[in-house]
């Protein structure tokens, strides 16, 4: 995961941007700027499907796509910003940014009070920047931690953002990349720690066009989502790297917290060395090197302690994991709702059991999966 390597459009200072990008698909692939001036600049073959080169005189804000075999023009699968939406061109940006959150090494993940933040809907602008006044506000009500939603960007201008396209692009609509380390900058200063939501299981499609670039894909497996990421076929060493990137992009560059790593029970992956327990690893060593915190929290479904073992044990060592049974049981106890996972809820000794254990469901039947919940709550 070395410099040499980083995916997409970096900055080295002084108007000079290296490009990586994997495109096994591609024999040549050439970057064409659209703007401030119209150039066809080629990169170069490194092997195994990637190319890169290093490229003088281009300003921040350039606009470009890559052209695969002089036909087709698609933007960057790493792109930093798309200006223009999901279909648009991919923009260059300066990373450098006035931080001043160096005294802020993180908070203890059992001091963590979340509060789950949708940038679009918390207030009447919809930006990052828009949600930094109310920042107060939320320290005095007792949260520690801001989630924010997932970000990467997606069509239109308000989203659920489950759907997004570009994984290492902020939204466009929200402030983009400037506008979310103002936001996180200014948490820090609050001493609110951020976690932010990525999608891993699976891509959005409207504007997703990382198929004509590589194997990111496999059809050995289905999701109600999509196309299947392909974490454990022919080729997927070059997939995790794209998205372990990306995890540790957001870390370094954005200086969040904590990843909230959305539905890992739907990523497919039968490696002897699970794409999760890879991601951990590299994420806890450069929070090492960073003298920070950072943690990794699972959304599973499945009740699966694996997740949160030590690697010593078995496990794949992320940090938490999302806990629903407690939401359903309390749910289903004061609403009386049965339908969908809900009809496994709704006695008093489910809340209880929550409360003790943290799993309601650790080794018995349930009616909603018609199958034992076979995970142990106690064995973390």
């Amino acid at each position: 995961m070395n410099r040499e390597l980083s995916l997409g459009a970096s900055y080295l200072g002084a108007n000079r941007y290296q490009f990586w990008v994997w495109a096994p698909f591609a024999e040549k692939v050439e970057v064409h700027m659209s703007h401030p001036q119209d150039r066809i600049l080629a990169l170069r073959s490194a092997g195994r499907g990637y190319h890169h080169e290093v490229f003088e005189g281009i300003t921040p804000g350039t606009l470009y796509r890559y052209r695969l075999d002089g036909i087709q023009e698609r933007p960057d699968p790493a792109s930093r910003f798309q200006p223009h939406g999901v279909h648009g061109p991919s923009q260059v940006v300066d990373t450098r940014f006035p931080w001043d959150d160096h005294t802020w090494h993180g908070i203890p993940l059992e001091d963590y009070i979340i509060y789950e933040l949708h940038v679009g809907l918390f207030t009447a602008e919809g930006t990052f920047e828009a949600v930094i006044p109310f920042l107060d506000e939320l320290k005095d009500l007792g949260v520690t931690a801001i989630e924010v939603m997932p970000i990467a960007q997606f069509p239109g201008e308000r989203n659920w953002g489950y759907d997004g396209a570009y994984p290492f692009a902020v939204q466009n609509s929200y402030g983009g990349p400037e506008g979310l380390k103002r936001l996180v900058n200014a948490s820090h200063h609050r001493g609110l720690a951020v976690v932010l939501d990525v999608v891993y299981n699976h891509m959005g499609q409207e504007g997703n066009y990382l198929a004509d670039f590589g194997h990111y894909f496999t059809d050995r497996y289905v999701t109600p989502c999509g196309p299947a990421i392909n974490f454990d076929g022919p080729h997927s060493d070059d997939v995790r790297r794209f998205f372990i990137q990306n995890a540790l992009y957001w870390i370094t560059e954005f200086h969040m917290d904590a990843l909230r790593i959305d539905a890992v029970h739907a990523i497919m992956d039968f490696s002897a060395r699970p794409f999760l327990e890879e991601m951990a690893s590299a994420v806890h060593q450069r929070a090492h090197e960073l003298n920070r915190q950072a943690y990794l929290i699972a959304e599973n479904a499945l009740n699966d302690t694996r997740l949160v073992r030590s690697r010593e044990r078995g496990g794949y060592a992320l940090d938490a994991q999302w806990n629903d049974d407690f939401h359903h049981a309390l749910h289903s106890l004061l609403t009386g709702e049965q339908t969908g996972y809900y009809q496994d809820f709704g006695e008093s000794q489910h809340l209880v059991k929550a409360f003790r254990e943290g799993f309601v469901y650790s080794g018995q039947y349930s009616k909603y999966r018609q199958r034992s919940c076979r995970a142990s709550a106690v064995d973390t």
